[in-house]
C-alpha cells in the first residue's frame, strides 16, 4: 500500500456516509486492506479535513470532471495517471487510477456530493480542491468548454466565493487583466489598495492553511501561492511600483 493507503490510514471520516460513501460502495474496502480506517457517520457540521476526506472527495469530483463532455478517453486517464505520478510518486498514481476507473463507470450525483463536501471541509481545504481540479483538466494542455461549466457549477455547489472561483480560474485560463482577478482587486485600484490585496490573497493561500493535508497536498497548495506572488509582481512592474 502506497501513499494512497497513507492518506487512507490517516482518517476517513465523513466521506464513509452520506452522497460520497454511497458512490464509493465497497471500493475503499477493497483497497485498504488490512490498512487502520477510522470511519464516522456522516454529518452535517464542519470540521477539520483529514487527508483521507480530502483524497476521496478529490477523486469523485475529478471523475465527474472527466465525464462532462460525455466521454473518457484513454488520453484523459493517462493525462491524470501522469499528473498524480508527478505530485504523488507510482504508488499513489496507480491506486488512485484503479479507483478512477471504476468511479468513471458510475453516475455521481455531482450536487449532492459538493454540498455533503461543502458541509464537512473547511474552506481552504474547498479552495485547494478546486485548484486541483483546474489542474487535472489543464494537464492535456486543453480544458473543454463543458469541464469548466462543470468545475463552475461544482464551485457553487461547495460554497466558493465567486471571486474565488474567478480568481483560481485565471490561474489556469488567462482572461483580460487576469492578475486583478487572481488578486480579486480592479485594475482601477490605488497601488496601495493593491498591496493590501495582495496581503490578504497570499494569507488566504498560504500552503499552512491546509498543512493539515499532509505534506503531499500542501506541496501542491504552493502553486497557489506561487500564482499569487507572480500576479503581484506582474502588476508591480506595469504600475512601476516599488
Amino acid at each position: 500500500m502506497g501513499n494512497f493507503g497513507k492518506w487512507i490510514g490517516g482518517g476517513l471520516g465523513w466521506v464513509m456516509g452520506g452522497p460520497i460513501g454511497a458512490v464509493l460502495g465497497f471500493l475503499v474496502g477493497s483497497m485498504v486492506d488490512n490498512t487502520t480506517v477510522r470511519a464516522s457517520t456522516y454529518t452535517s457540521s464542519a470540521h477539520r479535513t483529514t487527508p483521507g476526506d480530502f483524497g476521496m472527495s478529490l477523486l469523485v469530483l475529478v471523475a465527474a470532471v472527466m465525464t462532462a463532455d460525455g466521454k473518457v478517453v484513454k488520453a484523459e486517464l493517462d493525462y491524470v495517471k501522469q499528473f498524480f505520478i508527478r505530485q504523488f510518486g507510482q504508488s499513489t498514481a496507480r491506486e488512485a487510477s484503479m479507483m478512477l476507473r471504476d468511479l468513471l463507470k458510475q453516475d455521481i450525483p455531482v450536487r449532492e456530493v459538493c454540498v455533503q463536501i461543502s458541509k464537512n471541509m473547511d474552506y481552504s481545504s474547498r479552495l485547494q480542491l478546486l485548484h486541483l481540479l483546474f489542474n487535472i483538466s489543464v494537464a492535456d494542455t486543453h480544458i473543454h468548454p463543458s469541464e469548466i461549466h462543470t468545475i463552475e457549477r461544482m464551485s457553487g455547489y461547495l460554497g466558493i466565493a465567486s471571486s474565488d472561483f474567478l480568481s483560481i480560474k485565471n490561474m489556469f485560463i488567462p482572461e483580460t487583466d487576469s492578475s486583478y482577478k487572481i488578486l480579486e482587486v480592479d485594475p482601477s485600484a490605488s497601488d496601495e489598495e493593491v498591496k493590501k490585496a495582495y496581503r490578504r490573497m497570499a494569507m488566504k493561500y498560504h500552503p499552512d492553511k491546509v498543512s493539515h493535508l499532509g505534506d503531499d497536498f500542501r506541496k501542491i497548495a504552493d502553486e497557489k501561492f506561487k500564482k499569487v506572488n507572480e500576479a503581484y509582481e506582474k502588476i508591480k512592474k506595469e504600475r512601476n511600483m516599488v
